[in-house]
Formats: C-alpha cells, structure tokens, sequence
C-alpha cells in the first residue's frame, strides 16, 4: 500500500491506555514539519509500522494545533492495523501521516445536532462535541458501549464542558439506561442533523430507524470505520475504459478494479481499500457499477455517476471512467 499523501512526520510524544482494548495515541509534529489545522469529524491517514495505511479520526478539540490525536480499539479481527498501533508503535516512535481530511463535517445549517457513538466510534463524535460545544450550539452526544471498563474517555468527558449533553448506554447496564434509538430520533428538534459512527450493526440500526422516522438522506451523516463482509462467489470479469484515450482494461473475476488500474499504470489515488474513506471516488460516464461501498450515499449510488474501484465492480459488461 502506498505512503499517505502530503505526508507529514510526526513522533508518538504520548501512548495512553483509554479503556479497555483502547489506547490513544497523541502526535507531533518533527522538526521541518507542522500539523495542519482540522474541522471537527476529521481523520488522517497513519503508515504503520508492517506497511499498512490505515485511518483513525482526530478526536482532541479541532482547537488545539499542537498535537493529533487518536484512539485504536484493539480488534480481534483486525486486518493488521490495530494490533500494529496496539503492540509495535510506542512512545518515541515516529509514524508517516496525511494532513487531516474531512469527509464528516458538521452540518453548518442545522438547529439541533444529534450525536450517536457505538464503541470506538466516539472518536470523530468528541472532536464534534468539543467543538459544538466551544460555539454554544445545540447538541447532545450518546455513547453506547459493552461496558464501562470498555468506555474510552469517561473521565474527559465527565470533566468536559459538554458533560451535562453526554449520555452513556451500557449494554451490561440497568434496561432503562439503554439506548431506545427510535425515542431518542423523535425528541430530537425539528432541523435536527444525525451524525453516528460505530460498528456496522449500530450505525445501520441507527440510519434505518432516521429513514424509518422519515429523516431525509441529507439530515443523516455516517462514517464508517471498515467495509462489510462481500460474498465475491459469484464476481465475474468486466471491461473498464478510459474515456481520455479509448484504451480498455480487462478486470479479471479474482482481481478489484482499482487493482486492474494500477497494474495498467494509471494511478488512483488510494488509502482505506475497503470502500469507507472515498480517497480512490471515481467519475463513470457510461455504464453501471455494482456499487459496494459504505462510501457513498443511496442516492449517489442511484446516480450511477461514480465509484469506488477498490471495492466496486460493474453490473455492465464495461464502465467507462472519466479519466
């Protein structure tokens, strides 16, 4: 996998046991080099040690310009790139990142902003809070997790500004401190925005009940951290044109699209690999892509205008890309 784009070297000045299977990791920048600024629900690119790119989100206050911060859980299913934080990157170390990208911001219009965090998925959510909180605007932050002792930051946020918005759910807890997600959508003020990032299971339980509630799609943000599981049985090969020259490039059954790509030399850029981040987002002028991304929202699936060819393929005998 390549190195992340704009790199930016920065040493481990702190390594802290959140929660746990959660550390936190805070970052500086070297000398030669300066930590951009960054928007609330950020996240950077991060080359570990065994060669992996992975993204974590910022989750210190958007203020701050002299560190980064990010949180790992550890998971057992892990491809490579948390048990790399977990066990192979210690205080002293110095990591290759990006300058932070933002593709979960803050809604600038909304009255009311609903934010819900399944586990690990706090991360983006505290910068949000920090932030919402900074500027006085209307808010509240639920935490859903397995258990306190696996609740990152409870003592950051019981000391924070925005405490008295934060609610904790237990899954080991009393039932009437759970999370009933279908109440918490209907109290929320009209013009209200929902932002939730967590596992897979709580982020589409969460988006299915807005849609259930008649949220409309662009009231609705997400962020997820890894891709579903894909059933590729029955892939099949299709054709990908490039638009500029008219060259066709075979992509075989066993092969990903972006991977037919840079072995014919055109380079896209790429991070995540899983269809989460967007950074590899490509335009299609003609056919239809077999869209399987957590990238994209429903409707700019329906458009069938992009894709992501590092997990995407084509319901098409051939796309054509506007490269």
């Amino acid at each position: 996998m390549s190195e992340p784009q704009t790199p930016l070297l920065v040493r481990v000045v702190r390594k802290h046991t959140e929660a746990l299977g959660i550390c936190s990791l805070d970052l500086v920048a070297e000398p030669g080099h300066t930590l951009p600024p960054f928007s609330a629900g950020a996240h950077i690119d991060v080359a570990l040690p065994n060669g992996l790119v992975r993204q974590y989100s910022l989750c210190n206050p958007p203020g701050e310009t002299g560190r980064y911060q990010i949180a790992v859980l550890r998971d057992a299913a892990s491809r490579g790139g948390s048990l790399a934080v977990h066990d192979a990157v210690a205080e002293g170390a110095t990591l290759h990142i990006s300058a932070p990208k933002n593709h979960f911001p803050l809604a600038t219009d909304a009255a009311h902003h609903l934010l819900l965090a399944g586990g690990i998925g706090i991360t983006p959510l505290l910068a949000m809070a920090e932030r919402l909180s900074s500027a006085g605007e209307c808010f509240e932050l639920h935490h859903c997790t397995r258990s306190r002792d696996r609740t990152p930051f409870l003592e950051r946020v019981a000391a924070s500004s925005f405490a008295r918005h934060t609610h904790h759910h237990f899954d080991d807890g009393d039932a009437l401190q759970k999370l009933d997600i279908a109440a918490t959508l209907q109290r929320a003020p009209e013009g209200a925005h929902l932002y939730v990032c967590g596992p897979q299971g709580f982020m589409d339980a969460v988006l299915a009940a807005g849609r259930a509630a008649g949220w409309p799609e662009e009231r609705l943000h997400r962020e997820y951290f890894a891709a579903a599981p894909v059933d590729h049985t029955n892939d099949g090969g299709f054709e990908l044109e490039i638009a500029s020259s008219g060259r066709v490039i075979p992509v075989r059954a066993d092969q990903s699209a972006l991977a037919a790509l840079l072995a014919a030399g055109i380079d896209i850029p790429m991070s995540c690999e899983q269809g989460v981040c967007g950074t590899c987002l490509t335009r299609v002028k003609a056919g239809t892509p077999d869209h399987r991304d957590q990238y994209l929202t429903p409707e700019e699936q329906a458009a069938n205008d992009q894709f992501l060819p590092c997990c995407s393929r084509a319901s098409s005998a051939r796309l054509v890309l506007d490269l």
